[in-house]
């Protein structure tokens, strides 16, 4: 259907932010948000939250929950990032309560003196390169704005933003607070980047985390060699054990690595680790691979053992109905726009898959059009900021409206 009058107020006042939005992104960019930064993270963090307390949204802070211990690279100690929910309740009966979900984190190296720290912007004017630019810092530039340009505009929207610090490394200290939110609405969209045509991703796989620790019997390689019990060779049988499962026509994906195993080459090393990373189509799938990865351990009396620990967290996102009924939604909104879109599916995950797990139909690829993610060649396609910047808005006033 074409633009009412008010989605091309929408669409006419987005069209005047260019500028603005690549400021925002430039500022965005600029504030490290690795993991490891908390520094950045925390500014991102209450630097959002304050552009949407000015919309009239009221915030909460929840504390980090729990993350595995037995995860590769997981903390010795201390608390993870917290997650910050901003909600804006609409007075109109029935509105439509839409969840956007970002996250702060990105990949990228947080050191100051890294070269690769700041937004660049070609010669040509139409891409930037930066950290974060398009994963996904450039996704929360047009969120905010999109949110800004409806309270604007006057169409104040029935919507709760929920920002993480963790989805890189899993969403283990979010996914309470996500699965939480999830529950509270009825539409979810997320901001991860747009395939690189701007298709919406209607369909991820699950994803799941594993470690493989073998125990042996450590001994001197020359004067004892034969008492000793080698866990790396242990080790490395399980993980050919693990190869096996692999099954790429079914979508049934198992990668090994990092492993790690001894101390030194003249003694017979008593302990060896793997983390790996799997893949599955479907919930009955993750379930089957799960059972399959367990049955390569052995008693922990034996020796050499071999222990497996598991975190099947983010489940498979499938194409339901309801996904289905928001893409087409937005799909309407950007034809009336002038542009493009189709369908796809990634082999990737993200927060989505955790939110639909709950119930909430999602798309999760609202975000920008760029490409070279986690690369220090990442970039954007600066041109997609006021494009889906408008998409987000007029769809969320489309669904504020009248529901899918």
């Amino acid at each position: 259907m074409p633009l009412n009058n008010d989605e091309r107020r929408l669409a006419a006042l987005i069209a005047t932010w260019r500028d603005r939005l690549v400021d925002d992104l430039r500022l965005f960019v600029g504030i490290p948000t690795g993991l490891d930064h908390r520094a950045g993270l925390d500014r991102m963090r209450s630097l959002l939250c304050q552009r949407l307390t000015r919309l009239g949204a009221t915030v909460e802070t929840i504390p980090a929950g729990s993350r595995p211990t037995w995860l590769h690279g997981s903390p010795v100690a201390g608390m993870g990032p917290p997650t910050a929910i901003a909600r804006r309740w609409s007075p109109r009966p029935g509105a439509t309560r839409i969840l956007l979900s970002g996250h702060l984190d990105t990949v990228h190296d947080p050191d100051p003196d890294h070269p690769f720290r700041e937004l660049v912007i070609a010669p040509d004017g139409r891409t930037a390169t930066g950290p974060g630019c398009v994963d996904m810092k450039g996704g929360l530039v047009i969120a905010c704005a999109a949110l800004e340009a409806l309270h604007e505009c006057g169409m104040d929207a029935c919507w709760s933003f929920i920002l993480n610090s963790d989805e890189e490394t899993g969403s283990y200290w979010s996914e309470g607070a996500l699965r939480s939110a999830a529950r509270e609405h009825q539409v979810g969209l997320v901001f991860e980047p747009a395939l690189p045509d701007g298709s919406l991703v209607t369909r991820r796989p699950g994803s799941g985390q594993f470690m493989v620790e073998a125990r042996g019997r450590s001994a001197h390689v020359g004067r004892d060699f034969a008492s000793g019990v080698s866990a790396v060779n242990a080790l490395a049988g399980a993980v050919l054990r693990l190869s096996e499962f692999v099954d790429l026509a079914s979508g049934r994906i198992v990668n090994v690595g990092p492993v790690v195993g001894g101390h030194a080459t003249n003694v017979v090393p008593d302990l060896a680790r793997a983390w790996g990373n799997v893949r599955f189509p479907d919930a009955a799938a993750g379930e089957d691979l799960e059972r399959m990865i367990r049955s390569v351990e052995t008693p922990e009396i034996s020796c050499p053992s071999i222990r497996i620990e598991t975190s099947f967290n983010r489940p498979a996102k499938e194409a339901t109905p309801a996904v289905m009924a928001l893409a087409e939604a937005a799909r309407s909104v950007a034809h009336d726009l002038g542009q493009s879109m189709t369908f796809g599916s990634t082999g990737g995950v993200c927060d989505g898959n955790i939110l639909q797990a709950e119930g909430l139909p999602v798309i999760d690829t609202l975000g920008v059009r760029g490409g070279g993610l986690h690369t220090p060649q990442e970039w954007i396609d600066l041109s997609s900021l006021v494009d889906r910047c408008a998409l987000t808005a007029i769809l969320m006033a489309r669904l504020w409206h009248s529901g899918i």
